[in-house]
């Protein structure tokens, strides 16, 4: 089923696409004032320390790349595809096979930690979906600023739709989704020519109020490059389809960046569609990614234009805006 922006911002989630989403809302929560502006330092730390608020992430961590390790030593054919000049200018490719969709994910660590490597073990249940997999890397601070992060970020969506016929990837069938700060450049890059739209899971869409807190000690971000690099503030007149999801067990503010840009996309008459994964914090919301049956896969799939069977729907807990 196709909807337009204005029907789907009113609609029941049973109604989006192949019911991807159970559960039914009227609107996304409305835009709240800028709390964030009366946080001290202190307290805008705490509000933005996603590791500190799950003591288990890094546990996790540790499974993940022992996961991500093995899954690139099984697919060592086309690692560390140079797009740029930068040494974290490469991408992962790892093939479903011939002609089939592309999925290109970006990954998280505010801009100044991890690397595309750490995340190849989300790429196991989509080549199992019959999707290809392009893991971005890119420079992190403070080696590079917001504004070079996010140019090299657009070269490397650009040099996928050149190469992607050479990998054999359907370039007409190409979305790009991404995890924290990978959400935010997943959503900075939506809009190229070359992408059907994006999926931004526990993403950040302000960075101002990030200027006072430890994020940006490495960043070194004045209020100019925050604003001129915070999708929020850089709303088209026309763009790609966006969905966006968070974890209801997020930290508040996390939520709210979410939940205000979903509210600002709306206003400016922007398709978008805002989910919150139930009970799930900044980490396990990847859990939605990885398992075939979750809200994020299935969306991903549904944008790529591939079919779900009944058995896949998401659970029906999963509130939809």
């Amino acid at each position: 089923m196709t909807l337009d922006r204005r029907a789907f911002a009113t609609c029941c989630a049973a109604t989006f696409a192949v019911q991807t989403f159970g559960a039914c809302a009227t609107s996304a929560p409305a835009a709240k004032p800028r709390t964030w502006e009366t946080l001290d330092r202190a307290a805008l730390d705490r509000a933005y320390n996603n590791s500190a608020a799950v003591p288990e992430s890094g546990a996790m961590f540790k499974e993940w790349i022992a996961r991500s390790e093995k899954l690139r030593a099984q697919h060592p054919e086309h690692l560390n595809l140079v797009y740029g000049p930068r040494p974290r200018d490469r991408i992962d490719y790892f093939s479903a096979g011939q002609s089939t969709p592309v999925l290109v994910f970006i990954h998280g660590g505010f801009w100044q930690m991890r690397s595309k490597d750490d995340f190849a073990f989300l790429a196991e249940s989509f080549l199992n979906s019959g999707v290809s997999v392009a893991m971005v890397g890119y420079p992190l601070g403070p080696d590079a600023t917001m504004d070079e992060i996010v140019a090299d970020t657009h070269e490397a969506i650009r040099f996928l739709a050149k190469e992607l016929p050479n990998l054999g990837g359907d370039p007409q069938r190409v979305v790009v989704s991404g995890w924290s700060s990978g959400g935010h450049l997943a959503t900075m890059v939506v809009d190229e020519p070359s992408l059907r739209g994006g999926v931004a899971i526990s993403g950040l869409f302000e960075l101002e109020p990030l200027l006072k807190s430890y994020v940006n000690d490495k960043l070194h971000m004045d209020l100019a490059m925050a604003k001129r690099n915070s999708p929020i503030l850089l709303l088209p007149k026309t763009s790609k389809q966006l969905d966006l999801f968070a974890g209801s067990a997020e930290l508040s503010e996390m939520r709210r960046q979410t939940a205000d840009y979903a509210s600002a996309r709306r206003e400016a008459g922007l398709p978008v569609r805002y989910a919150e994964v139930p009970d799930a914090n900044h980490y396990t919301i990847l859990n939605s990614m990885m398992a075939a049956d979750g809200a994020i896969h299935q969306a991903i799939l549904t944008m790529l234009g591939k079919p779900l069977s009944q058995a896949m729907q998401a659970p029906p807990s999963t509130a939809m805006y």
